[in-house]
């Protein structure tokens, strides 16, 4: 079924937002544990880090409805094992070692899985060249 030409097309992500129960708590997690640039805050609910682009926005939701579980976020890093050491030593929960998801003809997609300040689920990712 073809859209019609004049249908909105989304495509680029501009903002991801994680709902957090302790927003100071949280912040400092995305800071120090896992290192992301700090943008700023708006009090008293929400703080944005960068992603390379896209905003990450811890906030504090006031309605229950908000204040479920967000969707995994998946960070992209060139060495999967070296990420999962400095998450470990920077004291992040982690879930499960690097391990293979996918075999393509030229490379593999590793994945493991880590825990924030807020019990949300977060990965690493990487798509590993196969070499001949």
């Amino acid at each position: 079924m073809s859209q019609p030409s004049n249908a909105l097309r989304l495509g680029e992500i501009g903002q991801i937002a994680v709902p957090v129960r302790d927003l100071a708590r949280a912040v400092k997690f995305y800071r120090e544990s896992l290192g992301m640039t700090f943008l700023f805050e708006a009090p008293p609910a929400l703080a944005f880090f960068d992603c390379n682009g896209i905003r990450l926005l811890l906030d504090r939701p006031e309605k229950p409805e908000f204040q479920r579980h967000s969707s995994v976020l998946y960070f992209r890093v060139p060495d999967i094992h070296a990420g999962h050491r400095s998450l470990r030593a920077n004291g992040v929960r982690m879930e499960d070692e690097p391990h293979i998801i996918h075999r393509f003809p030229d490379h593999e997609l590793w994945m493991c899985f880590f825990r924030d300040s807020e019990d949300n689920v977060l990965a690493l990712m990487s798509e590993v060249p196969i070499k001949a």
